[in-house]
């Protein structure tokens, strides 16, 4: 790895009441409050890493002035990060969105996104003398944070309902993390992980209830100003389950304008959430800033079956200050959407990929987006970790 300059972090502060917290200790939620605690950095010092990042190596960590590890010894990385953004030429025309993008999250290590955040959390944890980690997870995470915990020679904890993909757990298997399947959703195996947490001394990295997870995910909102000369797209569609990643992007918009990176015109921010597990969805039609519980939820796209999340009033605010939305598809719109893109881009995309193939069609023929703007839809993972359950749905569909 290039050395790049230190971090400059300066201290954690709570998005809800403001309180501030030492970096150098081992954080969770806020103490007081007990909602999401962010990452703050002296961004004065960190404005002119601007001029150095042609040089500097194509992952997420050539942002490292604004991530959170000081030892670049600790940094556990395989390679996450400046994914290419595609013009979707023949799906533009297919929809009718002429300028139309797309972000592959699919070729990240391990096959999703999630690789980003948990290549940070995992690394702060080694920096911070954490050695034992845990999290709960639908899919995806888990075998991230498996992957990231082999790397650095920790141990992994993954509590799973019984029903996620195959792939992720036989992957947590082979990178050889301590894997629980359990009865239930994914809150059902999050509070599982967090009994044996506090039994066993284990560190917690559940989504959004550390703070450094979506520090790896802002770095998708700073890959996409970079890649698009520092102008942002008009619309960013994105499948939300947790919603770190809405929330990730959000925090690098507002630290880019603070560093003069770029103005203040900010992306509508759309999430897009499974009909069958929409809390974030139903909240944004009631004008709420928090979620209910999502009763019996149901989707074939494990990553958006969270029937709720910690981080919900983080991600309506950004909906609602982008002058975004919030709406929902079915499951068979989703595999349809998996075979536009497939047959279409030659991407094959997870359900949670097609998802945005979907809600794009229907913000189009509404007028919620127009046919002029530029829109990207941020894939978050490879159908190939889906194979289970694609394979039957795309069979059907012949």
């Amino acid at each position: 790895m290039i050395s790049v300059p230190e971090s400059f972090i300066t201290h954690l502060e709570c998005s809800n009441c403001g309180l501030t917290y030492e970096h150098t200790d081992p954080m969770r939620t806020c103490p007081s409050c007990e909602k999401v605690l962010f990452a703050r950095y002296d961004l004065d010092k960190a404005a002119g890493a601007k001029v150095d990042l042609q040089g500097r190596d194509p992952n997420m960590w050539r942002y490292r002035e604004v991530m959170p590890v000081k030892d670049e010894a600790n940094i556990i990385t395989l390679g996450e990060g400046m994914t290419p953004i595609i013009d979707a030429v023949r799906l533009a025309k297919e929809v009718g969105s002429p300028r139309l993008l797309l972000k592959d999250e699919g070729v990240c290590p391990t096959g999703s996104f999630k690789a980003r955040g948990l290549s940070a959390a995992v690394s702060k944890a080694k920096e911070l003398g954490l050695t034992k980690l845990t999290m709960p997870s639908a899919g995806n995470a888990a075998g991230a944070m498996a992957a990231y915990a082999a790397a650095g020679g920790l141990e992994a904890n993954v509590f799973m309902p019984k029903d996620a993909p195959s792939a992720n757990q036989v992957e947590c298997l082979a990178y050889g993390a301590n894997l629980t399947l359990v009865d239930g959703f994914i809150n059902d195996a999050g509070r599982i992980s967090g009994e044996t947490a506090a039994e066993r001394g284990l560190f917690d990295v559940s989504t959004l209830k550390e703070p450094y997870r979506a520090e790896g995910k802002k770095t998708m909102g700073y890959e996409i100003a970079e890649q698009l000369g520092w102008r942002l797209p008009d619309v960013i569609v994105y499948p939300t389950g947790g919603g770190t990643g809405v929330v990730g992007m959000w925090k690098a918009f507002d630290e880019m304008e603070r560093m003069g990176w770029i103005g203040s015109d900010r992306p509508r921010m759309v999430v897009v959430q499974a009909e069958g597990c929409a809390p974030l969805v139903k909240a944004y039609e009631a004008g709420e800033r928090h979620a209910e519980l999502f009763p019996n939820p149901h989707t074939l796209a494990a990553g958006m079956r969270v029937p709720v999340a910690i981080g919900d009033y983080l991600v309506l605010d950004a909906v609602r200050e982008s002058g975004g939305t919030a709406l929902t598809v079915t499951d068979e719109q989703m595999v349809r959407g998996v075979s536009d893109l497939s047959s279409q881009e030659g991407l094959f995309a997870a359900p949670e990929g097609g998802a945005l193939v979907a809600a794009l069609r229907k913000m189009l023929d509404d007028g919620t987006v127009s046919r002029d703007e530029r829109v990207l839809l941020l894939v978050t993972g490879s159908g190939l970790k889906y194979l289970d359950v694609l394979t039957p749905a795309l069979v059907a569909l012949r």
